[in-house]
């Protein structure tokens, strides 16, 4: 997922989408654990996609830190 891709959703969508990637992350991590895991750099690859969508979350809710 790019992050031209994600600025083009609407908040709610990007609501869903973090929380479908958490889900994946999660399933991803499981199978870690138990050794079933076929590609390990999927988990990096969820992580990276989560980060954007936070991103952009923030972006789009104007917070500045």
């Amino acid at each position: 997922m790019k992050a031209t891709e994600v600025r083009q959703l609407k908040p709610a969508e990007l609501e869903a989408k973090l929380g479908e990637l958490k889900k994946d992350l999660f399933t991803l991590r499981m199978q870690h654990a138990t050794n079933q895991l076929d590609n390990p750099i999927r988990i990096r690859a969820v992580k990276r996609d989560i980060a954007r969508v936070k991103t952009v979350l923030r972006e789009q809710s104007g917070e500045v830190s």
